[in-house]
């Protein structure tokens, strides 16, 4: 109902704003706290939690002191929750929802019977399916049973998932098919610290400190095979005060030395106060990070052609919003194939499906018309006007044939043929033809002599 409807019935109603995205991560941190009860768990979303308690009982006195011990721990944390035990995850999940509190299905049981009598909203499946089986009259999980598996198999044979598959739930419930979880796993952040025996209150002294973190760190993240790509300085001072600084990298890093050059910038403005008493340097955002030959690449850092490091001190002088770089994008059109991002913004995997043949360095912002004087009788110009001067071509080749988008462009959109030409002078060109004579798409719906462009432009 709407809130002010709701509020004129309850006055003392509480409302908060939904936030989904941290329900999930609250979920998943819930869900590591909760192997306490067993070696793995993994996440139900929106709301619930499956944990893997084989053969863990008898170290809490047993099943029902197992969970007595769920339900005293989670309502100390302000969580109401409703349990369950049973030889399967499907039935444990239905136990939980829609069966008796704290209900216990012991091992060996008839899984498919104990459970007849829940509504088939306990088999976890999609709301339109629910709905064609309450439709069916089919209310129950012991009615489905009842009805047999070829009336149900015959309405729902073309259903592959599991949600949209009654049959397919029965069987997970029963243990017939597996059902495959993903477990939460527990990522260790790499961090170092050190705890000074006296407090420090000069820059000399707190470089020395970071020295020897970024050391320690880089040691750490070369055991893990993976490189930072942010980094958390916290300084805790003698009087409680804590002062951190932030990094992001624009590649995943493990050497020291820029590390510290690049937190050099942000202490600047440290106040130590009375002294700085421990120290703590922290990865939280690292990356896979291959073996590589040290010297080649501290040369680079040397000459300053790592672009890597390049792009990290430009983005700790002027911030990371005023860096950006090219990045190629999903489409074949050459207008659209590449874009600019933030010089932080981790890459796409997909960016890099698209195998194009051999294109210009040098792109001009829009394609811009050309008079083509004469037309080769196989489609390629002989010469060209382009900016008030006449192009004789010399050599050319292609074509390279790029359609239209169908999924964005509209109808009348021409495909086009892309020609490499060289002229009399040496210069390269990139130049298209767009549609083909005939071809009823463009401005003339009568097909007529189709419009030259000339898009880029060869080193």
């Amino acid at each position: 109902m709407m809130l002010a409807d709701a509020r004129t019935l309850c006055p003392q109603l509480q409302v908060v704003p939904s936030d989904p995205a941290g329900d999930l991560a609250f979920l998943e941190r819930l869900a590591l706290w909760a192997q306490r009860w067993g070696p793995w768990s993994a996440m139900d979303a929106p709301d619930g939690l499956l944990v893997d308690v084989s053969a863990v009982a008898h170290l809490f006195g047993g099943e029902e002191r197992l969970l007595a011990d769920v339900q005293d721990r989670l309502a100390a944390q302000g969580l109401a929750a409703r349990v369950a035990i049973a030889p399967t995850a499907g039935a444990a999940w239905a136990l939980a929802h829609y069966g008796p509190p704290a209900a216990i299905l012991p091992p060996g049981a008839d899984v498919a019977a104990a459970l007849f009598g829940l509504p088939v909203a306990s088999l976890r499946l999609d709301a339109d399916v629910l709905l064609v089986l309450r439709r069916l009259g089919l209310k129950r999980v012991g009615d489905m049973a009842e009805l047999g598996r070829d009336a149900v198999q015959r309405r729902f044979r073309n259903r592959r998932s599991p949600a949209a598959n009654p049959l397919i739930r029965l069987d997970q419930l029963a243990g017939r098919v597996p059902e495959p979880l993903l477990p939460v796993l527990a990522v260790a952040m790499p961090l170092v610290q050190r705890r000074l025996m006296e407090p420090i209150r000069h820059r000399p002294l707190l470089d020395q400190v970071l020295a020897d973190l970024a050391a320690d760190l880089v040691r750490e993240l070369e055991a893990r095979g993976s490189g930072a790509r942010r980094l958390e300085l916290g300084l805790w001072r003698v009087d409680g005060e804590v002062v951190l600084r932030r990094l992001e990298l624009a590649a995943a890093t493990r050497d020291a030395a820029h590390i510290c050059r690049l937190f050099a910038a942000r202490l600047d403005d440290v106040e130590a106060g009375f002294g700085i008493e421990m120290a703590r340097l922290s990865a939280s955002w690292a990356e896979p990070l291959a073996l590589a030959q040290a010297d080649l690449e501290a040369a680079a850092e040397q000459h300053g052609t790592s672009l890597a490091a390049c792009i990290d001190r430009i983005s700790v002088r002027l911030g990371a919003a005023a860096v950006r770089r090219p990045v190629p994008r999903g489409s074949h059109v050459p207008e659209r194939a590449q874009g600019w991002a933030s010089a932080l913004e981790p890459e796409p995997a997909s960016q890099h499906m698209l195998d194009f043949h051999a294109r210009p360095l040098k792109l001009l912002d829009s394609p811009e018309k050309i008079a083509v004087l004469y037309a080769s009788p196989d489609g390629h110009p002989r010469r060209f006007s382009w900016r008030g001067g006449v192009h004789e071509v010399a050599r050319v080749e292609g074509p390279e044939r790029i359609a239209p988008e169908w999924w964005r462009e509209k109808g009348h959109v021409r495909l086009r043929d892309y020609y490499r030409i060289e002229d009399g002078e040496g210069r390269r060109y990139w130049i298209f033809r767009a549609g083909l004579a005939g071809d009823g798409r463009g401005t003339d719906r009568n097909g007529g002599i189709p419009d030259w462009f000339l898009q880029g432009l060869f080193a």
